[in-house]
């Protein structure tokens, strides 16, 4: 179920489509054009939320309903687009900046007009060099071209759009966290309510929208409400990119509509080509490391929102990790968890000591080889304390792999017990079974 045509990865089919005139040549700009000269404001808005368009940072939260929580009358207005692309698995907004990003330009200057900002600022992650210096050059040639800065097109629409660089903190990809680290403070998240749309960049209103979410928003304009809704599902429609990666033979990010079974993703020779080796599906993490794992008996599941959340995970930021039978459930949930670890902001109590005590326990029972069955226990204990009661989501992502694990392989945990009584305290290194 390939496009005849892409919607956010056009690099696929225009050659050269990151250089700004091929990019005109090819309609590039002309939403825009016809936003600021046809349309108001409230126009784009009402367009965007018929169009069904998804955040696709994660929450899948439709964007034009979004747009439309900012309280009447109250200026100045702020955009934020969330560049931060931290979620490990994750690399589909990289690829979009890279080879298409006067589109992610032109969805930011087009949703900046809609919900009535004059200043958007796009927050990359730190490692992101190359692209923010792309980036820039895509900014600087739309100011050239007269689509950004004062009295834009004679319309009397002002916008400046600025790069802000994050430090790499996996945190800063939570939207207040992002606001935080914007304003020049640590980046740690604030407590909601107020939500961003109320009291957000410097206590005025803010919509904090996704690379991908933002780029497809000149398509919509362009080619119209029911051309967008043509693709994918009447709950999820459009497409996403899907970054796939583990034991496939073809990883990369593949643009699919919404719908498409996990199967054909993984499968299919024009995607992820099948396993490496021919060895079977173990565990399907479907959005990136916060994403509840599935199981090879989900292989049929649909990929769009609805149906991975009644398949017990989320589709997030369509990051799709896909690991075969040699993998320990243990090791890779404390693989996860040490990450999770290592990007706690140490704000609150159970996620600075909870991925604490994890990443500790896991560690003696997988690396030191001295599991007990009240280590199980005591992670069973650890996650339940955890879980609802983190002040943001990322100690609620690190509940997710040892759950996951425990839930799904509970006897890979009993063997851990079992080969630590035999060893006799001494380290047996975790093989992986063949």
């Amino acid at each position: 179920m390939g496009l005849s045509e892409h919607i956010v990865m056009r690099e696929l089919d225009i050659p050269d489509i990151a250089d700004f005139e091929v990019y005109r040549r090819h309609g590039g700009w002309e939403a825009y054009r016809y936003a600021l000269t046809e349309k108001t404001p409230a126009d784009i808005v009402q367009m965007v939320k018929d169009s069904g368009l998804r955040g696709r940072g994660g929450a899948g939260f439709p964007t034009g309903i979004k747009w439309g929580f900012l309280p009447k009358g109250v200026y100045p207005r702020y955009l934020l687009c969330n560049c931060d692309e931290s979620e490990p698995g994750t690399f589909n907004n990289h690829q979009i900046i890279d080879r298409n990003p006067h589109q992610l330009i032109e969805g930011v200057a087009l949703s900046a007009y809609a919900i009535e900002a004059n200043t958007a600022y796009i927050y990359m992650r730190g490692e992101f060099a190359a692209a923010a210096r792309a980036l820039e050059q895509a900014i600087a040639q739309a100011y050239a071209a007269g689509f950004l800065g004062k009295n834009i097109l004679g319309t009397g629409f002002d916008l400046d759009i600025y790069i802000h660089r994050g430090a790499g903190a996996y945190i800063c990809g939570e939207e207040t966290a992002l606001m935080e680290s914007l304003e020049g403070k640590i980046g740690q998240p604030r407590l909601k309510p107020p939500f961003p749309a109320v009291a957000g960049l410097y206590g005025k209103p803010t919509i904090i929208n996704n690379v991908e979410t933002l780029a497809n928003v000149p398509r919509i304009v362009e080619k119209g409400v029911a051309w967008y809704r043509s693709h994918g599902t009447e709950k999820s429609p459009g497409t996403k990119c899907f970054s796939l990666s583990g034991h496939v033979n073809r990883p990369g990010n593949y643009e699919l509509p919404f719908g498409v079974p996990l199967r054909e993703l993984i499968e299919s020779p024009e995607y992820g080509g099948g396993m490496k080796g021919g060895r079977p599906v173990k565990i399907i993490i479907p959005g990136g490391a916060s994403a509840p794992w599935l199981t090879a008996d989900h292989l049929d599941v649909p990929l769009d929102y609805e149906s991975i959340a009644a398949a017990g995970s989320m589709l997030g930021s369509g990051a799709v990790i896909v690991l075969n039978d040699t993998v320990s459930a243990p090791h890779l949930a404390y693989k996860m968890d040490e990450f999770f670890k290592h990007e706690s902001c140490g704000k609150c109590t159970p996620c600075r000591e909870g991925t604490h005590w994890l990443v500790r326990t896991l560690h003696r029972m997988v690396e030191d080889g001295h599991a007990t069955a009240a280590d199980i226990d005591t992670l069973h204990s650890i996650y339940r304390q955890m879980a609802g009661n983190c002040f943001c989501l990322l100690g609620e992502s690190a509940v997710m792999p040892i759950k996951s694990a425990l839930q799904l392989f509970p006897s890979e945990f009993e063997a851990l017990v079992k080969r630590s009584g035999k060893s006799n305290g001494h380290h047996i290194p975790l093989v992986a079974h063949h």
